[in-house]
């Protein structure tokens, strides 16, 4: 019996410490729709600055937040700074690529994605319609509707 509530009580105890961890997280960088590159490069930033982080991820169903948290609050104004930084650099860095890439006729348009996967572009294309139509039919149809009374 003793066993038991001394189990309990150390259940009890490690989560009053993962509340508390959790309690005084702050969230710095949402992950969502993020590029594997950008995540890598800020994990190994804030690795390098000795920042205490850690990650969610979006679950099983994607209905989480992914996203990047300081363990210590304290350290979140130094983290923004520095991931504003990297962010400033990066933008920089992405512009210049894709200038160099559109000098170079490299970049990638429309027409090289339509080349790329025609019957994606298809029947992407053929679902708007139909959803556009549809869309103009029920208008159309409740207007008649309305008219004739």
């Amino acid at each position: 019996m003793s066993a038991t509530i001394a189990s309990f009580r150390q259940e009890i105890l490690g989560l009053r410490a993962i509340e508390k961890i959790l309690s005084m997280s702050k969230i710095l960088f949402k992950l969502n729709g993020v590029p594997d590159d950008e995540a890598n490069d800020v994990r190994a930033l804030l690795s390098d600055n000795d920042i205490d982080f850690f990650e969610t991820a979006a679950g099983n169903w994607g209905v989480s937040m992914p996203a990047i948290w300081l363990r210590d609050e304290n350290q979140f104004d130094r983290a923004r700074a520095l991931l504003d930084e990297y962010q400033q650099a990066r933008t920089i860095r992405m512009r210049e690529e894709y200038d160099s890439l559109k000098k170079s006729g490299k970049h990638k348009t429309l027409l090289d994605a339509v080349k790329e996967r025609p019957v994606l572009f298809i029947v992407h294309l053929a679902v708007t319609i139909l959803v556009i139509y549809l869309s103009l039919r029920l208008v159309i149809d409740i207007s008649e509707i309305g008219l004739k009374e």
